[in-house]
């Protein structure tokens, strides 16, 4: 289920809206001012924000012009007791994907919810791709960033193991045939200044078998299709 950050300085809202929330399946982290919120932000991954506009040390607008800048795809929910038409103007222009005013029904908080995380999935919103497994740390791909994580923790890639990753995650079920990833190579940046042109025979089998690695406690496996290229699959190598 989806991590969520409450940012919320009052501090029965605060508790009651995270109670409510894990009760429905979410896991939930909360942050009582916009320093602490920030701090989170730069070194846990979330799914999602709830965001209040009234708090101390950073505010609601620094902070949420802050994500803008740092987790572009991040959903951010404003939910505050400033009502106002232009209040509503700003905090939209500021990047917001969804503005609820205090006093709010938690049905209706959790539909937008709902809503925002499936948008924020879907390629044509810029969001990310999750691929999840029973019994496995799920990998999450999200392109606008470009990262990549198995469960919490971030996969630390080259650039052309980030374009093999994406190209296999994006055909996730299909053949990617080696054309397809030298092609994608030529126009990415080279991992080091001197291996631009080094795209040896062996080049591609030697990257897949670095991300095979780097993702073995995903249940996941690159599959050599012989004559044809590479396809994900899920189950064992």
């Amino acid at each position: 289920m989806a991590h969520l950050l409450i940012a919320e300085d009052d501090e029965l809202l605060r508790d009651a809206l995270a109670a409510q929330l894990v009760h429905a399946g979410y896991t939930v982290s909360t942050a009582v001012n916009g320093a602490l919120a920030q701090g989170l932000l730069e070194t846990t991954r979330f799914d999602a924000v709830i965001l209040d506009l009234g708090l101390p040390l950073i505010d609601g607008i620094t902070l949420l012009c802050w994500i803008r800048r740092r987790l572009a795809a991040l959903p951010v929910l404003i939910l505050t007791a400033r009502d106002g038409v232009q209040d509503r103007v700003e905090g939209l222009n500021a990047g917001a994907d969804d503005y609820l005013t205090k006093p709010f029904d938690m049905a209706e908080l959790q539909a937008r919810l709902q809503a925002m995380l499936r948008r924020a999935r879907l390629p044509a919103f810029g969001g990310s791709l999750e691929i999840t497994e029973q019994g496995a740390r799920s990998l999450r791909v999200d392109a606008t960033l470009p990262r990549a994580w198995l469960g919490d923790e971030a996969l630390e890639l080259t650039p052309r193991e980030w374009v093999l990753l994406g190209l296999l995650v994006a055909n996730s079920g299909q053949v990617v045939s080696r054309e397809d990833v030298l092609a994608a190579w030529q126009s990415a940046p080279a991992d080091t200044p001197s291996s631009g042109a080094a795209l040896a025979s062996n080049a591609l089998e030697v990257y897949v078998h670095r991300l095979r690695r780097k993702l073995g406690d995903s249940n996941l496996n690159i599959r050599n299709v012989r004559g044809l290229g590479y396809l994900l699959e899920q189950g064992p190598s």
